[in-house]
């Protein structure tokens, strides 16, 4: 069974108080290009879709031609709500949307119940986790939840995971060692740590909430990062999407597929002369300039 990891849409951001929504509509359309080619049975998208809680009605707009083009593949989506969404707001018309194989996360309420597909090799269950922090679990627990992975691991041993069948968790979480950049949000002293162990039930773990792609504590357990740079830190980065296919049980294989944006971003470093020579007329550019 094959799936496309997606995260961190962020949709409707403004860098520098530059609107990226054509860029972002050109990524979408290049995301659509790849998942033509590669023919996946559902689409993942871990968390962030948009960059405010109360997105634009252009990146609402967005998103809905987005929704509707994997509709029309007849693929399973599955869509959660990451730290910077309202998960209210993903959550609206999920009951009328499962009908049609798009998969919105509900707000959690202290259950989780999986949506299963089956392949030749049997049961996929996919388990939906939005964003979440200690506060929304501790109205639901037994026992005392003080920390982020307290939290995700009561959570976890509450869902009664078949182990037989391939278990597959989407979640929007910081989890221990991964490289963040400037543009995540970052909580003090990083308290917002979840240790890997937690995860250990599943056969993958696609993440959202860092931006650059990386696997994090075992080869399972993935960022696949923005689609778009956000931040001049991420200008090394090359960004993808993230192809995950499940054959038997325990056999994962995970890849990337590249993406190239409608912009780069990039700095250049010069006299004001040389850079006015040379520097990118089409890129998003920081300019470091080394003369008055």
């Amino acid at each position: 069974m094959k799936l496309i990891h997606l995260s961190d849409l962020h949709l409707g951001k403004r860098v520098n108080e530059y609107s990226m929504l054509e860029d972002q509509e050109y990524i979408l359309k290049k995301i659509i290009n790849v998942i033509d080619d590669e023919k996946p049975v559902g689409v993942i998208i871990a968390g962030d879709v948009y960059d405010k809680s109360i997105p634009s009605a252009e990146a609402v707009q967005l998103f809905d031609d987005f929704l509707v083009q994997l509709a029309k593949r007849s693929l399973k989506v599955f869509v959660i709500s990451g730290n910077h969404d309202s998960p209210e707001r993903i959550a609206f018309g999920s009951r009328i949307m499962d009908a049609s194989g798009i998969h919105m996360s509900p707000v959690y309420s202290g259950d989780i119940a999986p949506i299963s597909l089956e392949d030749e090799f049997g049961m996929v269950n996919v388990y939906m986790l939005p964003f979440i922090k200690p506060a929304h679990v501790r109205r639901y627990a037994e026992d005392e939840i003080t920390t982020y992975t307290e939290a995700i691991e009561y959570v976890i041993s509450k869902l009664n995971i078949d182990p037989a069948n391939r278990n597959v968790l989407v979640t929007h979480q910081f989890v221990t060692g991964a490289l963040r950049s400037e543009s995540e949000e970052i909580s003090v002293g990083g308290s917002d740590n979840v240790d890997a162990y937690v995860f250990e039930p599943f056969d993958y773990v696609a993440l959202g909430h860092i931006h650059s792609p990386q696997n994090c504590g075992a080869d399972n357990i993935r960022y696949c990062g923005t689609p778009l740079k956000y931040s001049f830190s991420e200008e090394k980065q090359h960004k993808s999407v993230t192809i995950v296919e499940a054959a038997r049980k325990g056999d994962i294989s995970v890849r990337e597929v590249e993406l190239h944006p409608l912009r780069d971003m990039v700095t250049v470093k010069g006299t004001f002369d040389e850079l006015m020579r040379s520097a990118p007329q089409e890129d998003y550019v920081r300019v470091i300039l080394t003369d008055e």
